[in-house]
């Protein structure tokens, strides 16, 4: 039997998560493997989120809460934000999906970089409206080309900041400006997934940018900086009109039971999230200084991971430094085939990874 399928559905490239380290080690004899190609927390998880999420197990029989009461409170008492202009998602890109089916019609265009997280793409074209595609500049967004790639049909934007994969960040001034040459009629998406990580005073923060009358929604998410991205559990920040219309077309119970309460309580627990900030920075400089002393060109950050310029075929580095053991992202598939990503880890991971690095780089 053969079903007819959609062609905006069948042009999509879908997203290919990487194998289980437990099948990655299997396939290559290996042990002990370190993982630094998904930008997750080298330190674990917030442990008033995992006691929070043991005590919320009482309760699997039941259907979780439809509106996330309690964590959309939380996340009202410690942004400043009413809770009428939060949703919260199975992960960010839960609410990137109902942004889409909101404000995007068949025939719309939607303007991102090249390269950009995935999932912008995917959803566009599941609603069959055009991705339009800006390169980077140096590796870093440029807001003038992305204006500039703006028609008459766009209908949305997205812009990632700190943007992942490269690390770069946008100013605050040069948002402002950007947004000015915009139509009201236009979405800005702006993706913070990382903004936790970014220490420059200069780079845009979404708290200052959404307003009732700006159509800006800012999306933030609980698995990086808190660690808990084994549960799903991200939120967006809106005006109150387009939080609305957002939450018709959100799924029912599209947060489960111990999302709601994982996060809740991770955002009470500030000195978790302190710690996990003070080792980014900290095994980030030491990776970087170890680094310049290896005469390894790297490309500088605001996130908890960065480019690192291998001068050598970026799928060839990354299968060497699996067989070690050493688990990193290559770029080819993004558009830089001499560039791996790796994210921070411990001190024993960095160590790790750089010792398989050198080696690997010598042979190459």
């Amino acid at each position: 039997m053969k079903l007819k399928v959609a062609e905006n559905i069948l042009s999509l490239k879908p997203y290919k998560p990487g194998k289980p380290i437990e099948e990655l080690e299997r396939e290559y004899g290996i042990k002990n493997t370190i993982k630094l190609a998904s930008n997750e927390n080298p330190i674990g998880s917030s442990p008033k989120a995992v006691a929070a999420m043991r005590e919320a197990m009482r309760n699997l029989h039941r259907y979780p809460d439809g509106s996330g009461y309690y964590l959309v409170e939380k996340l009202s008492e410690k942004l400043g934000v009413p809770k009428q202009r939060i949703v919260i998602g199975n992960g960010s890109d839960d609410v990137i999906g109902m942004l889409t089916r909101v404000y995007l019609s068949s025939g719309d265009e939607a303007v991102m970089t090249d390269p950009s997280f995935l999932m912008y793409e995917i959803y566009v074209k599941t609603v069959n409206a055009v991705p339009v595609f800006v390169p980077l500049t140096d590796l870093s967004l440029n807001l003038s080309a992305m204006a500039d790639a703006v028609t008459d049909k766009t209908r949305m934007i997205f812009i990632t900041n700190p943007n992942n994969p490269t690390g770069s960040y946008i100013k605050t001034k040069e948002f402002e400006t950007f947004m000015e040459k915009l139509s009201p009629e236009v979405v800005v998406v702006l993706d913070e997934a990382y903004i936790e990580f970014a220490r420059d005073p200069e780079c845009l923060n979404g708290l200052t940018q959404v307003a009732e009358d700006r159509p800006i929604a800012v999306l933030r998410t609980f698995s990086k900086a808190y660690g808990l991205a084994g549960i799903r559990i991200g939120y967006g920040l809106m005006s109150f009109a387009m939080a609305a219309m957002c939450n018709r077309v959100r799924e029912p119970f599209n947060t489960n039971s111990l999302a709601q309460a994982g996060a809740a309580a991770a955002l009470d627990d500030e000195a978790f999230l302190k710690k996990t900030c003070t080792l980014i920075h900290t095994e980030l400089a030491f990776l970087q200084d170890q680094l310049k002393k290896m005469e390894i060109a790297f490309f500088p950050t605001q996130s908890n991971f960065f480019l690192i310029d291998v001068k050598a075929d970026a799928d060839d580095v990354f299968e060497s430094m699996l067989k070690r053991g050493v688990i990193v992202r290559s770029m080819v598939s993004y558009g830089f085939p001499e560039y791996i990503r790796v994210n921070v880890g411990t001190r024993k991971e960095n160590e790790r990874f750089l010792q398989a690095l050198e080696m690997v780089l010598k042979k190459s």
